[in-house]
């Protein structure tokens, strides 16, 4: 059974930084893709941004230039570093598993970490 946890959310000011964690344990395939989406409500949720296993990485126009994504594939961990955050990076931000590749790859999520940002 796999799962996800995620931490290191919470309240920071504008222009601040957080750092974001997920850790993955179980039958963790080789190759496999990380991501961080994020929602609020009222909001479709956002691919906020992506690393494979090979380390490419995706990010969403939003984000780029603040925010990077890394991993330590030893610990099937994933880190997100948010930083000149803005009220509008305020969200619930999940981490996605895509265990494998392509259409037989298996998707799990974290529960969420809530990231707020004041102004």
């Amino acid at each position: 059974q796999v799962q996800l946890v995620e931490s290191g959310g919470g309240l920071v000011q504008h222009g601040g930084s957080l750092r974001l964690s997920c850790a993955a344990s179980g039958n963790i395939f080789s190759i496999n893709t990380m991501a961080w989406y994020r929602h609020t409500p009222g909001k479709a949720p956002e691919l906020v941004a992506s690393i494979t296993s090979g380390g490419m990485t995706y990010y969403a126009d939003s984000v780029k230039g603040r925010f990077t994504i890394s991993r330590v594939n030893a610990k099937n961990t994933v880190y997100l570093q948010m930083n000149s955050l803005k009220p509008e990076d305020t969200a619930d931000y999940y981490c996605k598993l895509s265990n494998g590749w392509g259409k037989d790859a298996m998707t799990y999520w974290g529960k969420g970490t809530l990231v707020t940002v004041s102004s």
